[in-house]
């Protein structure tokens, strides 16, 4: 059996490491293309670069983190990876528990197409729902 440790995703500066804070992720993904802003109205989301409105229809989530506040709840928070239909690429986010915005996660809920990336690698090159032999 594998531990964690014998995980590439898992080791000091990996990755898997890089992406524990909202800010490091969030430096991350502009580093991969990810750079707008976007900010939750009542018909949509507003890119806070270009200022276009985008229905749900338009945009894709393609992946979303979750993070949680080991102390304050009010750090708890989902960061939303978004590419719209004519290609702007960027975050929202939103806070949860207490903080959420209603507008956030109305949007989340009418978007068509949310997907959640694997960010872990399977150990040994098989997929991670397919049992060693």
């Amino acid at each position: 059996m594998h531990e964690f440790k014998d995980r590439p995703d898992k080791g000091e500066g990996s990755d898997h490491d890089s992406m524990k804070t909202l800010s490091s992720t969030t430096r991350k993904l502009s580093h991969e293309g990810y750079v707008t802003q976007f900010k939750a109205l009542k018909n949509g989301i507003k890119s806070l670069e270009t200022h276009e409105v985008y229905s749900p229809e338009e945009v894709k989530i393609i992946n979303f983190y979750r993070f949680e506040g080991e102390s304050d709840p009010s750090d708890n928070a989902i960061l939303y990876v978004v590419e719209t239909s004519r290609g702007e690429k960027g975050t929202l986010t939103d806070a949860y528990g207490v903080y959420t915005d209603q507008k956030v996660s109305e949007f989340v809920q009418q978007v068509e197409e949310i997907t959640k990336a694997n960010t872990n690698p399977p150990i040994d090159g098989r997929p991670e729902d397919q049992e060693a032999g």
